[in-house]
C-alpha cells in the first residue's frame, strides 16, 4: 500500500518507486525524480517489508529494523550545503536497503538529545566538537562520522580527507602556471585551508593574506569573497567546496570579459580567473563554465558509513577504525593555463 501512496503523491507508477527505492536500475529515474520518491517514503517513514523481498529474491531473512539518527554538526539544514544533501540521499538509500529505519534527522543545535535513546545509532554528518561528541556519547556508543576532516581516532570514521584533495587542487593550478592563488573556505582548523597553505609553503611560494578570504562556504560568501579577491592581483582561486566555487564563478562571470583558450582541441570561454574546488556536486556538471573539482566519493562514503554502523550495533568490532576514500580531480573548464 505504502509503494502505491509514494506513487500517487510523486506521480509515477508503483513499479518506478520500487525500482528506485530498492535501487535496482540506477537509470530508471532522473536525480530530480529519484529525490521526490524519496522524500516521500521518508514523509510517509516506508520501511521495505524484508521478509517478502527475500522470499522473491532466496536472500535469508535480515536482522531487525534498526533506528538511525542523523546529526548535521556544522550546518542547520540539507538544504545549506548540497554536498551533504547528497551524501544524505545516499545514506538514506543504504539504509533503506539494510530495511533501517530512519529515525530522526536534526542539526547540532536543534537536536533534542533525550530522544536519542531510542535510536540504535547515530551518523554525525559534518565537523563536530569534543564537547558535542561527548553529550551524544551519554546515549550510545553507536556512532559513526562523515566528513573530509580526520579525527583522533575519536568514534568510526568515513572520510575522504580534505588536505589530500586540496593539495590535489592546488598542484593542478600550479601545473598551469599559476602561482597568484587565492583561498576562499573556513580558515578555523581545516584541513582545506590546511592543505592550502602547505602546498605554497612546500613550493617556496609566499602566503599573501590578501588573497584568503574566510567564509562559511555557502555561494553567497563566495560570491562576495570572489568580489574582493578580483581587487588583488591573483591569476586563480582555490575554493573550499564547490558551492563557494559556484559563487565565485558568477561573480567573476558578471565582472570581467570572457577569454578564450584552448582545452583538448577546442576554444572554450574563461571569465579572466581560474577557479577549482573539491566535492564535485551535481551542480558543477551543469555550471557554465562547467567546474573543475576534487570528487569527493559521496555514495560510497554514505553506504559505508551504514554498513560500519550496522557493524558496530551488531558489536562485530570493538575499536575505533576509520575508513578513508580516495579522491580526483575532474578537469573541466574553469581551469585554463596562464598564458
Amino acid at each position: 500500500m505504502s509503494l502505491k501512496k509514494i506513487a500517487e503523491m510523486v506521480g509515477v507508477s508503483p513499479s518506478t518507486v520500487s525500482r528506485v527505492l530498492n535501487n535496482t536500475v540506477s537509470t530508471c529515474a532522473s536525480p530530480e525524480l529519484k529525490e521526490k520518491i524519496w522524500e516521500a517514503a521518508h514523509s510517509l517513514n516506508y520501511v521495505p517489508n524484508a521478509n517478502a523481498r527475500n522470499l522473491k529474491t532466496g536472500r535469508q531473512p535480515g536482522g531487525p529494523n534498526y533506528k538511525i539518527a542523523v546529526i548535521l554538526s556544522r550546518f542547520h539544514s540539507l538544504d545549506t550545503d548540497p554536498f551533504f544533501h547528497e551524501l544524505f540521499q545516499s545514506i538514506e538509500e543504504a539504509l533503506f536497503s539494510h530495511s533501517c529505519i530512519l529515525h530522526s534527522v536534526s542539526n547540532s543545535g536543534q537536536t533534542d538529545l533525550a530522544s536519542l535513546k531510542t535510536a540504535d545509532g547515530i551518523i554525525v554528518l559534518g565537523r563536530y566538537s569534543d564537547d558535542f561528541l561527548n553529550q551524544i556519547k551519554k546515549y550510545t556508543r553507536n556512532i559513526v562520522g562523515v566528513d573530509r576532516n580526520p579525527t583522533d581516532y575519536k568514534i568510526d570514521e568515513i572520510i575522504c580527507n580534505g588536505k589530500t584533495a586540496a593539495i590535489k587542487a592546488m598542484e593542478h593550478l600550479l601545473s598551469l602556471g599559476h602561482h597568484k592563488i587565492g583561498y576562499i573556505g573556513d580558515c578555523s582548523s581545516e584541513s582545506r585551508y590546511v592543505g592550502y597553505c602547505e602546498t605554497l609553503i612546500n613550493r617556496s611560494i609566499p602566503l599573501n593574506y590578501h588573497y584568503i578570504r574566510s567564509t562559511d562556504q555557502t555561494f553567497d560568501s563566495g560570491y562576495l569573497a570572489m568580489q574582493a579577491l578580483m581587487q588583488q592581483d591573483i591569476t586563480a582561486v582555490f575554493c573550499a567546496n564547490d558551492i563557494s566555487a559556484l559563487g565565485a564563478v558568477k561573480a567573476l562571470s558578471e565582472a570581467l570579459p570572457a577569454t578564450n583558450f584552448k582545452r583538448n582541441g577546442s576554444t572554450k570561454k574563461h571569465p579572466g580567473i581560474s577557479v577549482i574546488s573539491i566535492d564535485n556536486i551535481a551542480l558543477s556538471q551543469t555550471s557554465s563554465p562547467l567546474l573543475t573539482t576534487v570528487n569527493i566519493p559521496k555514495e560510497d562514503m554514505g553506504r559505508m558509513a551504514v554498513t560500519v554502523l550496522i557493524d558496530r550495533i551488531r558489536h562485530k568490532h570493538s575499536e575505533c577504525l576509520r575508513v578513508e576514500f580516495p579522491c580526483k580531480i575532474i578537469e573541466r573548464d574553469s581551469c585554463f593555463p596562464l598564458l
